[in-house]
C-alpha cells in the first residue's frame, strides 16, 4: 500500500510538470559567463574618507523595490565592468543595506540571491548548472553535512542506519545524497524546464519587518519566471517531492515510510525558511555594524589630527 502511495505520488508530480514543461518555450542558452568570485562582504571597507561619507549618504536611499528588479545582463560601456561591483539599472553601486554578499559573515555560500535592485544575469540552463554546482559543493556544504550526520546520528533520527562508526558513515554518504539531489532537482534541472527563476530576490529595507518575514515563508510556494512574473513555486517543491522519492532507492526499507519522507520534507523547507531569512535581514545588519565602525574610524581620526594641531600647553615654572 505504502509502495502504491509513493508511486501515486510522484506520477501526480509528473502530471503537473510535465503539460507546463511541454508548454514552455525552447529553453534559451545562457551566454557564457563566470560565476562572481567575490571577496567577503565584512572585507570590502577599505574606502577614504569623502568616498565613506558618499557611501554612508548613498546607503539610505530606499527608492528600488522588488517589483523594479530587472533580469537583464549587466551593460557594458558606461558602467563598471569590475564583476565584483554591482550596479543597477542606473549603472548606480548597489548600497550596502541592499547589497547580498557572495559569502555570509565570509562562509556561508550565498551565490543564488540577488541584490536589491542589481541587474543580473538571465537565468538557463547552463548558468542555472554552474551556480547549483558552484554552491553545492561548496566547501562549507560538507561542513554543514558534518554537522547535520553528527546531529543525525546522535538523535538516532533512522535506528535502521544504526549507531557510532558505521551509523556515522551511514548517515553520512546518504545525507550528502539526499543535499546532492535536492540541489540539482531544485535549482537546476526543474527550473531550467519549467522556466523558473529560484534566486532569492529579498524584499529590502523600508517594509515592515512583519512583512519581510510573510515575504520570506510565501517563497516556498512563489517564485519569479523568467520573464520576471510571480509564479507558483513547482521546482521548489516538485524538487523536494522527488528528492523523497529518490532517496528510497538508497535507505533502508526502515527508513523509506510515509511519515519519515514527510518529516524530511518539512525539516527541508524549515531550513530553506531558515536560510532565506537569513539573507534576507543580513544585509540591514552587517550595514548597520559597518556604518558604526567607520563612522567611530572617522571620529577618531578626527580626533587624532586635532590633537596633532593643538601646540603643547605651557609648563609652569619650578
Amino acid at each position: 500500500m505504502l509502495n502504491r502511495t509513493l508511486t501515486f505520488c510522484g506520477v501526480a508530480v509528473a502530471l503537473i510538470l510535465v503539460p507546463i514543461a511541454c508548454s514552455s518555450r525552447a529553453f534559451a542558452q545562457a551566454a557564457e559567463t563566470q560565476l562572481p568570485n567575490a571577496p567577503s562582504f565584512l572585507l570590502q571597507t577599505d574606502t577614504t574618507s569623502a568616498d565613506l561619507q558618499t557611501e554612508i549618504s548613498s546607503s539610505l536611499d530606499f527608492s528600488s523595490s522588488p517589483q523594479e528588479m530587472t533580469d537583464k545582463p549587466q551593460q557594458h560601456g558606461p558602467c563598471p565592468t569590475d564583476p565584483n561591483v554591482e550596479v543597477d539599472k542606473n549603472c548606480n553601486p548597489i548600497p550596502l543595506d541592499r547589497k547580498q554578499p557572495k559569502r555570509i559573515l565570509g562562509f556561508m555560500p550565498n551565490f543564488r540571491s540577488v541584490s536589491a535592485g542589481a541587474v543580473v544575469h538571465p537565468p538557463g540552463w547552463k548558468y542555472n548548472f554552474e551556480i547549483t554546482t558552484h554552491q553545492a559543493f561548496d566547501y562549507s556544504s560538507f561542513i554543514f553535512l558534518g554537522l547535520t550526520t553528527i546531529s543525525a546520528e546522535g538523535i538516532n533520527s533512522h535506528p535502521v542506519l544504526g549507531k557510532g562508526v558505521d551509523g556515522f558513515y551511514a548517515y553520512l554518504w546518504r545525507g550528502f545524497l539526499d543535499k546532492t539531489d535536492g540541489a540539482y532537482l531544485q535549482t537546476w534541472f526543474l527550473p531550467s524546464l519549467l522556466h523558473e527563476d529560484t534566486r532569492y530576490y529579498p524584499m529590502g529595507k523600508g517594509h515592515p519587518i512583519v512583512e519581510r518575514a510573510l515575504y520570506v515563508m510565501s517563497r516556498q510556494v512563489v517564485t519569479r519566471t523568467y520573464g520576471g512574473r510571480q509564479t507558483p513555486n513547482l521546482a521548489g517543491l516538485g524538487g523536494k517531492v522527488l528528492t523523497q522519492i529518490v532517496s528510497r532507492t538508497y535507505y533502508p526499507a526502515g527508513a523509506t515510510s510515509f511519515g519519515v519522507l514527510a518529516t524530511k520534507f518539512a525539516y527541508s523547507a524549515m531550513r530553506d525558511i531558515a536560510f532565506t531569512s537569513i539573507r534576507e535581514f543580513y544585509p540591514d545588519i552587517a550595514a548597520h555594524y559597518i556604518r558604526k565602525h567607520r563612522e567611530k574610524a572617522l571620529q577618531q581620526a578626527e580626533r587624532d589630527a586635532n590633537a596633532a594641531n593643538t601646540p603643547p600647553s605651557p609648563t609652569k615654572p619650578l
